[in-house]
């Protein structure tokens, strides 16, 4: 059985991995690789190589960044219970265990934040790509596994500034 699209999997209690991206990272390239019938994780992993590689959609930078940070860090304890988060230029890594559905978390997200990037970027329109990639933390090795994942993500940027991207609970 060929699956297009999972569901998403919302466990209460549980800790979560989700990865959204901006809209204008997608391309040709990514579409096509989501197409491809290979397990999800290595699908995910190769669009994490790309999206790291790319400037498609890299808005997340400077003042925006800055917003996002606070933003996310805010969001803890009223949304989930944070444990990590790396920002990307174009994309998002974090580590939380819902307090809500894991579904109005990720709207309240991404609308909220799409709403005030644009504004003060001056755009219009769909900020976010529609979806988000999530993977149900199975067990305490899984967990540091993706925790040092989010932590070292941005280690290959090359950045003039020292910007916070990572914000983690246990450092």
């Amino acid at each position: 059985m060929k699956y297009k699209h999972l569901h998403h999997v919302d466990l209460p209690n549980h800790y979560q991995f989700i990865t959204f991206r901006t809209h204008e990272s997608l391309d040709f390239f990514l579409e096509k690789l989501t197409k491809q019938n290979k397990p999800n994780n290595m699908k995910q992993l190769e669009i994490d190589k790309y999206l790291d590689a790319s400037n498609n959609g890299s808005y997340l930078n400077e003042a925006v960044l800055t917003y996002l940070y606070d933003f996310l860090i805010n969001k803890n304890n009223e949304l989930y219970e944070l444990a990590a988060f790396n920002i990307m230029p174009n994309h998002v890594h974090l580590l939380f265990k819902p307090i809500l559905q894991l579904t109005n978390v990720m709207q309240k997200l991404k609308g909220n934040s799409a709403y005030q990037i644009n504004k003060m970027l001056n755009l219009k329109g769909r900020f976010w790509a529609n979806n988000y990639y999530d993977k149900l933390i199975r067990d305490e090795r899984h967990f540091n596994v993706v925790y040092n994942y989010i932590k070292n993500n941005h280690a290959n940027l090359n950045e003039k500034d020292t910007v916070k991207r990572f914000y983690g609970v246990y450092e």
